[in-house]
């Protein structure tokens, strides 16, 4: 992708319009073939999210749903072999990281780094002002910081809190969803953001993806079927040996919770 085109698809995003021939497909992935040193993670993958679709991946640890996540945000250990990728109708090969999120791409980690002696607050604002034509107005901004946090009830002493420092498990995934409201993108990869989640944090984070998904296309990683009775998919899809292999609505996520991914194996 070259300059021109990174500028149209991020002036795109900022006016909130797309070409007319792809005007609700925010990403779209053929025949996807990636390697990490040689060795093949992902082999044959096609997936395609419209604006406004949830679709959800499960499978087994070393599936290879997380380094699908990561490739598409443009990770550099990971060398895609064959195949292409998609967004908004734009190929992504040549986009770095930075220019994917300033086009409206959002990945919220597994594991969420610690950023020692950066306030949250400071992330916050910096990060939004990174993916908008100017810095976000101070009390506009302080007034969308408030409303969202108030969602995710979140209290206003985490603003002074350094990044992830000493935070529990629910706190550093609600920070990432806090993110991800406040960066409003177009395509949210979620990576088992459910994960180490008590009841009450699970329902919370639920909220902000669900905030997000009428405008977004999203797709989301998880092991666990629990997330699903806050968070609706359109589409589940069950993973196994870098492979999608079967795919259905809400109740095959049901079912491989109950039958676990032994039956599919066949199928990969």
């Amino acid at each position: 992708m070259n300059a021109r085109m990174l500028h149209h698809l991020i002036r795109e995003r900022r006016e909130g319009v797309v070409g007319v021939a792809m005007s609700d497909e925010m990403l779209r992935i053929e025949n996807l073939h990636v390697s990490v040193e040689g060795t093949s993670i992902i082999k044959g993958l096609s997936l395609t999210i419209h604006r406004g679709e949830i679709h959800v991946i499960m499978g087994r640890n070393g599936a290879g749903k997380s380094t699908l996540a990561n490739v598409v945000m443009g990770h550099p250990a990971y060398e895609i072999t064959e195949g292409t990728i998609h967004f908004q109708g734009q190929p992504l090969e040549e986009l770095a990281v930075f220019e994917r999120a300033r086009a409206g791409m959002f990945l919220s980690f597994q594991y969420p780094a610690v950023i020692p002696g950066v306030q949250v607050g400071t992330f916050l604002k910096k990060s939004v002002a990174s993916v908008r034509d100017e810095p976000p107005k101070g009390r506009a901004f302080r007034k969308e910081l408030n409303e969202a946090m108030g969602q995710l009830e979140m209290d206003k002493s985490f603003l002074s809190r350094y990044v992830n420092d000493g935070f529990s498990g629910g706190e550093k995934k609600r920070l990432e969803i806090l993110q991800m409201i406040l960066l409003q993108p177009s395509l949210a990869l979620l990576d088992e953001t459910d994960s180490g989640l008590d009841i009450d944090a699970l329902r919370i984070v639920s909220k902000g993806i669900n905030k997000i998904a009428p405008e977004a296309g999203c797709l989301i990683i998880t092991h666990y079927q629990r997330l699903l009775d806050h968070v609706k998919p359109h589409f589940v899809h069950a993973m196994i040996d870098g492979a999608i292999v079967k795919t259905g609505g809400p109740e095959l996520a049901l079912e491989l919770e109950d039958r676990g991914y032994d039956w599919l194996d066949a199928a990969a």
